[in-house]
């Protein structure tokens, strides 16, 4: 076995599992893993301006290439900056591996400089938890969490790395290939709940697929599409995941949830059958009520964690397995099984819930007035964007009209924090996508206050050449708080309206470009000048105040007003 020193030791096990970039801020505590780095075209250290936004930029860099993240913090303050991190990835099921620094184990618990209970802090926010005591275990504890990160329901793995033991000088390891200890696993589950499934579809009179995460990760859309077909079934997608199939499908009506399409709820409610495949019915697709999903329905839900079977709604058959393959084996019991006059009368009410919901949506294109209503300004995005563009939604007000108002062609598109709404995510995840894609177009949204809070990141992506295009809908608010304000406290404001630099300046000021679009018809040509662009840009565009999301609190949320 290799003999080297604990920190290259690191570095090596990185590497071997297609790790490409690390990101964190530069920290006492781990200085000999970025060390180990130098010099490197494999594997590099990308330095962030702040560790939340190295978090964020971890979590869309491991989204975007399917595998887990990576970041590296300093112990204490820098360890509990990327607590939210983790929630996100736990929230979103994203795998991502955090190294933090930790006090040297002769010194632990005596209050040591910048000394915490990393561990314990960690443990609610995390699949795992691991902490490294012996040097030459270094390598075997990393696998362990990429093991439990990119497993099952994928989720975020703290290693607490003491700096003695990084500091122990060279060890003997051991360096492993990833396909040696963690093999890939598909699970097609159990069979006779599959026939169970089958046979419940077969004599559906109004079947529902919802297409979630499960299909998003497993890239399984065109099984999730196969099967539609075979049923004629409507195809909609949770909340998040409205890239989970191809948007242009003739069975494609739109995404439920807090922010979706009125018409795809529409298609929910009329269902007997709901097909959740690879979804949990969570909180903002469904709001574990029967707003959407009609009560009387049978369910079927495919999932590969058990817990989340059944967790929310009650299910006639659950199936533990993967999206894809659930999908291919109920696909084959399905094929001409269907009569083919239900199967054409199913796609005709699809295609007309498609039409409504694109007249809809078009003609916001109309909207006069200015500052523009954030509707129109993604009517001009949906004119400019490429297909391929990756979108990168903030959370907050001027984000959230934007989950029923962009398309998608192909997976892992649509970026969001989803239930966690991590507000001040938009920049740096868009970072970490442009990272992992750096051919593709990346386009981040966000509000002024999302932007602002992370917004030392443009230096980073500027430093580091990443052409990534900001777009912040300002309207000097807090907006989705004020909407509450607003709606349910009788328009008594508390601190909702702040006030901002302007941003398309401040990138200036970090080594990018800026653009001012103060008029709907400038959004389109900014856009494309900005995808021109080899530096990160900042489209700033003023929006109507008054043009709020309507609160998710209020019970017909999803009743067409948002």
């Amino acid at each position: 076995m290799p003999i080297m020193k604990v920190g290259q030791a690191i570095v090596e096990t990185l590497a071997l599992e297609g790790v490409e970039h690390v990101f964190g801020v530069v920290g006492s505590a781990t200085l000999e893993i970025m060390d180990a780095m130098y010099g490197r075209g494999d594997i590099r250290f990308v330095g962030c301006r702040h560790e939340q936004g190295a978090g964020f930029m971890a979590l869309g860099y491991g989204r975007a290439k399917g595998q887990p993240g990576v970041c590296v913090a300093q112990n204490g303050p820098g360890v509990t900056n990327l607590v939210t991190n983790a929630a996100a990835a736990l929230v979103c099921h994203t795998p991502m591996v955090i190294i933090g620094g930790a006090s040297m184990t002769s010194q632990m618990y005596r209050e040591s400089f910048q000394e915490l209970d990393q561990p314990g802090i960690f443990r609610p926010v995390c699949k795992e938890v691991l902490q490294i005591n012996r040097p030459e275990r270094a390598p075997e504890m990393l696998r362990d969490a990429f093991r439990v990160a990119a497993s099952g329901k994928m989720g975020p793995v703290y290693v607490d790395l003491p700096r003695d033991l990084l500091n122990a000088g060279e060890v003997e390891v051991e360096l492993i290939e990833p396909a040696s200890y963690r093999p890939q696993q598909h699970p097609e589950g159990d069979a006779r709940r599959v026939a169970e499934a089958a046979d419940l579809l077969t004599r559906a009179e109004c079947p529902v697929l919802i297409a979630g995460g499960g299909v998003d990760w497993g890239r399984a859309d065109a099984d999730a599409v196969h099967l539609a077909e075979a049923l004629g079934a409507a195809i909609v997608t949770s909340y998040g995941h409205n890239d989970a199939v191809s948007n242009s499908h003739p069975l494609y009506v739109g995404a439920i949830g807090r922010a979706g399409a009125p018409e795809a709820a529409e298609a929910c409610r009329k269902a007997d059958v709901v097909l959740a495949l690879g979804s949990r019915l969570g909180h903002f697709t469904t709001f574990y009520d029967h707003r959407i999903i009609p009560e009387g329905a049978a369910i079927i839900q495919v999932e590969i964690d058990q817990r989340e079977i059944g967790r929310n709604f009650p299910v006639a058959v659950g199936i533990l397995g993967d999206a894809g393959a659930v999908a291919r084996s109920l696909a084959q019991r399905l094929e001409n099984a269907v009569p083919p006059a239900a199967v054409d009368q199913r796609r005709k009410d699809a295609a007309d819930l498609r039409r409504r919901r694109r007249q809809r949506i078009d003609a916001e294109a109309g909207l006069d007035g200015l500052p523009p209503k954030p509707q129109r300004v993604y009517a001009e995005l949906r004119r400019v964007l490429p297909e391929s563009t990756a979108v990168v939604f903030d959370a907050g007000g001027g984000p959230a009209f934007g989950f029923d108002r962009i398309d998608y062609e192909a997976p892992r598109s649509m970026y969001t924090t989803i239930d966690l709404a991590c507000v001040g995510s938009g920049l740096p995840q868009a970072i970490g996508v442009k990272m992992a894609e750096p051919e593709r177009p990346v386009v981040s949204i966000s509000g002024d206050g999302g932007f602002f809070m992370n917004a030392q990141e443009l230096e980073t992506a500027s430093r580091w050449s990443v052409p990534v295009v900001n777009i912040v809908m300002n309207n000097n608010s807090w907006g989705s708080e004020k909407a509450y304000q607003r709606e349910l406290y009788g328009g008594r404001y508390v601190e909702a309206d702040i006030a901002n630099p302007r941003f398309d300046k401040l990138a200036e000021m970090c080594g990018g470009r800026g653009f001012y679009a103060e008029r709907p018809e400038e959004v389109a040509s900014a856009v494309s000048e900005a995808l021109r662009s080899d530096v990160p840009t900042v489209i700033e565009v003023p929006v109507d105040p008054e043009e709020l999301p309507y609160p998710a609190r209020v019970a017909d949320v999803f009743q067409g007003r948002r």
